[in-house]
């Protein structure tokens, strides 16, 4: 795929490794002079002026005006041609998907989100979201369709993005199910773990504010964390890292959807909020929730937390307990990582105060104070549009990996 964008020059591989390296850095950093690009690459400005001049003229690097300094000649800013390649991102929920188209330069184009869509881990259910993605791209204006490079699926669970495979959903076969989305879609698909995809779209454009070392910690129907270490995202051998909500931490007798007991999750998570209300209203508690909802059994994690936004006391107390319960395992996490900023996302982080204010509480109680006082606690700034946005993200970064 990179060798397609990089056809009309030379197809060395160092060459396309520098290439690809001037284009990273474009990403990471933005638009910059060829005398500051040779110098982070450490390669001579000969060198850098030869090969942005190719990136050029395949259409790929624009120029962006000359910067004003004072005396001399003014050298020219160089970036990312935004209309020379698109990606498209897809993430997947439990009840909804998001997709979105985006530019080279990490802009939006077009987007469909909350498209109602029942996760159901059959090859029915998988039809259907191939289906939704290639609408989506079907109705995608000509000359954005022409140019997509690279597609990104974010999928909860064991992700092996790496090889392709996904071990929590849609694992029919032995064949990879990126390369089954490639062969359905006919365009380069990828797959990627849902709150890693979080943690990088927060990353890039969310909530961080030039640290380099952060946590994301994904509150949804589920728990899980994404780690960005020195600026890239933590994946671990074998793409399966943040797995934070499979902690065996509790005695009891809840079965988590990965088949043991006592996991973080089933007492911290959308879940165990969504099954504690559910317990208390059967004892007889009052709530607006059986105003709102006339079938309990239909009973949402977002009417939840609608109700708590709405100053619902039953629903407030219980997003409370969770949030102090979990607060005390991030407050672990900071304790390992001594990570510079910890941003709490997914679904439940919808109700603000309610679940930032105990987890912050809980965090003072049981982290070492000297590690404390170097982590930023903060709400996702991009929220429902974390996963999505770091789908885009991740479709564009991975063409271009090392």
């Amino acid at each position: 795929m990179v060798k397609k964008l990089f056809l009309e020059t030379d197809k060395s591989p160092k060459s396309i490794q520098v290439k690809k390296d001037i284009i990273n850095h474009f990403i990471t950093t933005g638009n910059d002079t060829i005398a500051e690009l040779a110098r982070e690459l450490e390669l001579s400005v000969p060198t850098i002026t030869k090969f942005i001049t190719e990136l050029k003229d395949q259409g790929l690097i624009t120029e962006f005006g000359k910067i004003h300094t004072p005396g001399g000649r003014h050298p020219i800013l160089y970036g990312l041609n935004p209309t020379s390649a698109y990606f498209v991102g897809v993430d997947m929920s439990r009840h909804h998907l998001h997709l979105a188209l985006m530019d080279f330069t990490g802009n939006i184009v077009d987007q469909r989100i909350n498209i109602p869509y029942m996760y159901d881990n059959t090859p029915e259910s998988f039809d259907l979201l191939c289906d939704h993605i290639q609408e989506f791209i079907n109705k995608v204006e000509k000359k954005y369709r022409e140019k997509i490079i690279n597609v990104n699926l974010n999928i909860s669970g064991r992700v092996n993005p790496e090889s392709g495979y996904s071990y929590s959903s849609f694992y029919f076969n032995e064949i990879p199910l990126a390369e089954t989305l490639t062969n359905k879609l006919n365009y380069n698909v990828g797959i990627d773990n849902d709150t890693r995809a979080m943690a990088y779209g927060e990353y890039m454009k969310g909530a961080v504010e030039g640290e380099r070392d952060v946590i994301f910690v994904n509150i949804s129907w589920g728990l899980g964390i994404g780690i960005i270490i020195d600026g890239k995202p933590y994946y671990g051998k074998s793409g399966f890292s943040g797995e934070f909500g499979h902690f065996p931490i509790f005695d009891n007798e809840i079965l988590c959807h990965c088949g043991k007991k006592g996991c973080l999750e089933t007492e911290a998570s959308g879940l165990a909020i969504h099954r504690t209300v559910l317990e208390r209203i059967a004892k007889g508690e009052s709530t607006i929730l059986t105003e709102q909802v006339k079938d309990l059994e239909e009973l949402t994690l977002t009417d939840i937390i609608k109700a708590t936004n709405l100053e619902d006391p039953l629903c407030i107390e219980i997003v409370e307990e969770v949030g102090y319960r979990l607060g005390k395992y991030i407050a672990g996490l900071i304790n390992i990582f001594n990570p510079e900023l910890v941003v709490i996302g997914g679904r439940v982080a919808e109700t603000g105060g309610f679940i930032m204010l105990p987890i912050r509480s809980s965090i003072r109680k049981y982290s070492l104070n000297l590690v404390n006082k170097d982590s930023r606690i903060v709400p996702s700034k991009l929220m429902h549009k974390a996963g999505i946005v770091g789908a885009c993200m991740i479709a564009r970064s991975r063409i271009f990996a090392e």
